[in-house]
């Protein structure tokens, strides 16, 4: 049961100064994406199969260099970013059939291939594999080669992640054939075409999920605007995009949410800021949002990227520009500190409990109790909890 009713949360639109009309929009637009009854799960969720492979990738890139094992599994990065790549005949043998390109070709051009690194990434929803390119170009020429087949399509500047998901693995292809033909020592080509047209729907065998982080400052915003060195900030940026990239994550995999709305952002953020600065902090989130001078807006600020589809109309925009203002600030009143232990098990109470209680709870005067029930249901639908769980205070 979601702790306010339909008729609490019309309210609290009203009382924000929606008109009718705009708190039927805002109700459709804020409400929480979570089932009515949370299903019973142990957290961390299972690992998916694909997490396996990325641990040896992980461990050759120790050994070999992260660029040399990217080019080898990656077959998009055999080849440039240039205008038409996708029409060429070689590229869409790689591609589609897994080919393998001769030496000749021109691979991807990387700016700074020493700049990048693998690794796994613990989540509630299991761990992430995870691309992080400390070089913007070298971000951007990532996802061109693995979202826009090697086209030189713009990458807007607002990007600093990027989540690559039913990305077919042609490594992975060629370890189950070699597999299957340690198996079958005597059996043709053409045997091996007919076993894998049975491991095509079997996507789990061959199809990868996993993130790609760029290292810029987080939400274009500047070191000198958080009160930090610059150094400082870069580095809380790369922990504060990673944790809000697996929030949403953490919520597609438990729940199949996969949202644009200011409430999601809202709690990704929030579970940012904690890993990247110890603390949630409302002005700082402001800031992201563009919100800095409310009830000013600052064109630009990430806010009017999440005006939902279709979009919400000028009036209710202004409203959830005041309710995100006020959520914002009582969850910096009531953000515990989070205790050394915080595990994967505590992340996802947490962030399944700010998902139930929603915009309107946390703007509510009700909002320290109805966070406080939204996380005892969540705590009764862990089958097993790691750590004591946080208390708002």
């Amino acid at each position: 049961m979601a702790p306010l009713d339909l008729a609490a949360r019309r309210a609290i639109w009203r009382g924000h100064g929606a008109s009718a009309s705009e708190a039927e929009e805002l109700l459709a637009y804020a409400a929480s994406p979570l089932p009515d009854v949370l299903p019973d799960r142990d957290y961390p969720l299972p690992d998916a199969p694909h997490v396996a492979a990325w641990e040896e990738y992980a461990e050759s890139a120790r050994r070999e260099g992260t660029a040399r094992v990217l080019a080898r599994v990656f077959i998009q990065l055999r080849f440039p970013i240039e205008e038409g790549a996708s029409e060429n005949a070689t590229y869409q043998a790689a591609t589609r059939r897994g080919v393998e390109p001769g030496p000749e070709t021109p691979g991807l051009r990387l700016a700074a291939p020493g700049r990048l690194r693998v690794f796994l990434h613990l989540t509630p929803a299991g761990r992430v594999p995870v691309v992080l390119a400390e070089e913007r170009t070298d971000f951007e020429a990532l996802v061109q080669a693995l979202t826009a087949r090697n086209e030189p399509c713009p990458v807007p500047a607002s990007m600093g992640a990027c989540m690559i998901a039913g990305y077919n693995n042609w490594d992975r292809v060629r370890a189950l054939r070699r597999r299957w033909e340690e198996g079958h020592p005597l059996a043709g080509p053409s045997a091996w075409l007919e076993a894998f047209r049975e491991i095509v729907p079997r996507k789990d065998l061959y199809q990868d999920r996993f993130m790609l982080l760029s290292a810029g400052p987080y939400s274009a915003t500047s070191a000198a605007e958080v009160g930090l060195a610059e150094a400082e900030w870069r580095e809380a940026s790369i922990r504060l995009r990673l944790e809000h990239e697996c929030t949403h994550y953490f919520m597609r995999q438990a729940f199949g949410a996969m949202r644009k709305s200011l409430l999601d952002e809202l709690v990704a953020d929030y579970m940012g800021l904690l890993e990247a600065r110890g603390a949630f902090h409302a002005p700082v989130f402001l800031l992201f949002m563009g919100l800095e001078a409310f009830p000013s807006y600052r064109a630009g600020g990430r806010m009017e990227n999440y005006r939902g589809l279709p979009p919400l109309s000028d009036g209710a925009f202004h409203v959830v520009a005041r309710v995100v203002k006020e959520a914002a600030e009582s969850l910096a009143r009531l953000c515990p500190t989070p205790p050394p232990s915080f595990s994967a098990a505590d992340k996802a109470l947490l962030i399944t409990a700010l998902s139930r209680v929603g915009l309107e709870g946390l703007a509510s005067e009700r909002a320290s109790s109805l966070l406080d029930e939204a996380r005892e249901e969540a705590a009764a639908s862990l089958a097993r909890r790691s750590s004591p769980v946080l208390a708002t205070g």
